[in-house]
C-alpha cells in the first residue's frame, strides 16, 4: 500500500499536493495537462525530489527520506533510458548486477525476461539495431528483473502509435504480478480505460483520489471534462 499523507512538492513557484491511498496491487492512472505536476509526482515517490512537507509511506514504513536504490520502486521512463553501449541483454542485466557480474543464473533470468517480453534470441544486439517497440520491450525486461513491489510508468509508450502502444500496456500488464502497484503518467483516456482501474487527476496544484477510470471518464467532473474536451 502507498499512502502520500498531506505530500507537498514545492519548485519555485510551482506547488502541488497529494493526500491519498493506493491500495496493494492497485492499477492507477494519473491525467492532466502538460506542466501539472504528473511527472514531478512520480519523482517524488522515486526518490529524486525532497517534498516540500508531508510523508510517503510504503506499507505503512515511512521512506520520505529513503535513498532511492533503497525504495521498493522500479520506473519505466518515456525515452527507455537503454544505455547504447551495451547489449540489450546487458541492459535487462543492470537490474540484478549492476556492475554487469552476472553469473550463470543471472544470464538465464535475463534470457527468460526477454523471451517473455518478445525478444528471445535478440539479448546480443544494441539498442540502436532494435524498432522502438523492441527497445520498449527490453526496458520492460529490465523492469520485470528489478522485480519491485511499486511500478511507475511515465508515459513509457508515449512515442509508439496507437496499436503498438496498447499491445505495449497490455504485456505490462500481463507480465506484472497481482501483487504489484501499477500508476501510470498517461495523456491518453483509452489507456486508462485499458489499465483497468483507477484514475486521479492532476491540475491547479493537486491530486485528486482515485476513482474508478470507467466511470469518472464516461462522467468526468467539470475539470476533466474540460481536459478531455467534452462539453456539457
Amino acid at each position: 500500500m502507498l499512502t502520500l499523507d498531506r505530500l507537498t512538492l514545492a519548485q519555485g513557484d510551482f506547488r502541488l499536493t497529494a493526500d491519498l491511498t493506493l491500495a496493494t496491487g492497485s492499477r492507477t492512472a494519473l491525467m492532466g495537462p502538460s506542466g501539472g505536476g504528473k511527472s514531478t509526482l512520480l519523482a517524488a515517490i522515486a526518490g529524486f525530489l525532497t517534498p516540500a512537507s508531508g510523508r510517503i509511506l510504503w506499507t505503512d514504513r515511512d521512506i520520505t527520506d529513503t535513498p532511492p536504490g533503497n525504495r521498493p520502486v522500479s520506473i519505466l521512463f518515456q525515452d527507455n533510458n537503454l544505455l547504447p553501449h551495451l547489449t540489450v541483454a546487458q541492459n535487462a542485466g543492470l537490474a540484478l548486477a549492476p556492475r554487469l557480474r552476472l553469473t550463470p543464473a543471472h544470464r538465464q533470468r535475463v534470457d527468460t525476461a526477454l523471451a517473455q517480453v518478445g525478444l528471445a534470441g535478440l539479448g546480443d544486439r544494441r539498442p540502436a539495431q532494435l524498432s522502438g517497440g523492441q527497445q520498449s520491450r527490453a526496458a520492460l525486461a529490465r523492469l520485470l528483473l528489478s522485480d519491485r513491489p511499486l511500478v511507475l510508468l511515465d508515459e513509457p509508450f508515449a512515442a509508439l502509435g496507437p496499436g503498438l502502444r496498447a499491445e505495449m500496456l497490455d504485456l505490462t500488464l500481463a507480465t506484472l504480478g497481482a501483487d504489484h502497484t501499477l500508476l501510470l503518467v498517461t495523456h491518453d483516456p483509452d489507456d486508462a480505460r485499458r489499465l483497468g482501474g483507477d484514475l486521479a487527476f492532476v491540475a491547479d496544484g493537486q491530486v485528486t483520489r482515485p476513482e474508478e477510470a470507467q466511470r469518472l471518464l464516461a462522467a468526468p467532473p467539470p475539470a476533466l471534462a474540460a481536459y478531455l474536451g467534452k462539453t456539457a
